[in-house]
């Protein structure tokens, strides 16, 4: 097959997904076109079967604001017809959705019919999405799509409930590379972070108020005053200041290091004890995900999808949205005894292993199929 991609490049879930959807697909034989205003974060080093399409935004004193969406429908259609496209594959409901069925109405006036399948991953709905701005469009290029996915059922549900969608919502989850994340810890790397053999948390996103990450913060500090830890945060985003500030303020900035963005993950999470994850909502919990993958149990909210992949007391513990106390008690649960902690490092890769990308690609493979 030939199959047009299109995502944000970014180190957000839904750009995560699509790329690693696009590697996926092309190891197997299709060929990936790529369409996004930069390269995507994952998609490092040359692929075969994969190509790369920058869309080209001219500026133009008369635009306060570059018209975009304009801008990626036409490339659609170059693209598209220059490459042979059967169908087309977009990642996030705003501007990709819309763009798309602006790009589907061109071509059919050229004698071409282009599936077009959007996949729905989070806040495209649930936050951006819902924006009395751009509701009415989202919802449209949503039902003029050929085919709807959601990363979770709790998307899916969320997704009815906001708007009037008139198709059906197919769940097909998130996925990871276990064989990726499944290595042995670095040595001398985790002795840097930990050179007594402190347990090390571990937080990644794109900090975001919606991460919560001064939950992160507070959690840690009332770990340490049990246990020593170290504290990693990876990424970057407007709340890092805001976590900078509370863990000087309580006296725990020394046993924290924020790593920045990150692409190589799997080498951070193999050193880490336990992820901790505060959100107000996640649609899924990729970073979650990643984490089981490579043995470590997750501290979560049980917001959105988080409950269909963090199992409570299997995987690791669910809490409300801010109890920071039971979060921090059952991080100290699971991080006082060698033994628990292994128990719960196991039974997290074990249960990894149902979202692995072996299990997934094979479902969108037959959903393009259908529309071949």
């Amino acid at each position: 097959m030939r199959i047009g991609i299109v995502c944000y490049p970014t180190f957000g879930g839904s750009g995560v997904l699509a790329t690693e959807l696009g590697k996926a697909l092309a190891q197997k034989g299709h060929l990936v076109h790529f369409i996004t205003y930069q390269q995507p974060v994952r998609l490092n080093g040359f692929i075969p079967n994969i190509s790369y399409h920058e869309v080209q935004v001219p500026t133009y004193p008369l635009f306060d604001y570059p018209p975009y969406e304009t801008a990626l429908a036409s490339t659609m259609v170059d693209v598209i017809k220059n490459n042979h496209l059967d169908l087309l594959h977009v990642h996030y409901a705003i501007p990709h959705a819309s763009a798309a069925y602006m790009a589907k109405q061109i071509l059919i006036k050229e004698g071409k019919n282009i599936p077009v399948i959007t996949t729905l991953h989070g806040t495209d709905i649930t936050l951006v999405g819902r924006d009395k701005t751009y509701a009415p469009v989202v919802a449209f290029s949503i039902n003029q799509s050929d085919a709807i996915t959601a990363v979770s059922n709790n998307l899916r549900d969320e997704t009815f409930k906001i708007f009037n969608i008139e198709k059906e919502i197919e769940v097909i989850y998130n996925f990871v590379d276990v064989a990726r994340f499944t290595r042995k810890p670095i040595d001398a790397f985790k002795k840097v972070i930990a050179p007594n053999g402190e347990r090390i948390l571990i937080h990644a996103s794109n900090f975001r108020k919606i991460k919560r990450v001064q939950d992160v913060v507070n959690i840690f500090f009332q770990v340490t005053k049990e246990i020593p830890g170290k504290l990693l945060f990876v990424g970057d985003g407007p709340e890092r200041s805001t976590a900078e500030d509370l863990a000087r303020e309580l006296g725990v900035f020394d046993e924290v290091r924020f790593v920045g963005k990150q692409e190589q993950m799997e080498d951070i999470l193999a050193i880490a004890d336990l992820f901790l994850l505060t959100s107000d909502y996640e649609s899924f919990g990729l970073a979650a995900l990643e984490a089981m993958a490579a043995g470590v149990p997750v501290i979560s909210t049980n917001a959105g999808g988080l409950g269909e992949i963090n199992i409570n007391g299997v995987t690791g513990y669910l809490a409300d949205v801010g109890d920071v106390n039971t979060m921090s008690q059952q991080a100290l649960s699971i991080l006082k005894d060698d033994k628990t902690l292994k128990a719960f490092k196991d039974r997290a890769a074990e249960h990894a292993k149902k979202f692995d990308i072996h299990n997934i690609i094979p479902l969108y493979e037959n959903l393009y199929e259908r529309f071949l």
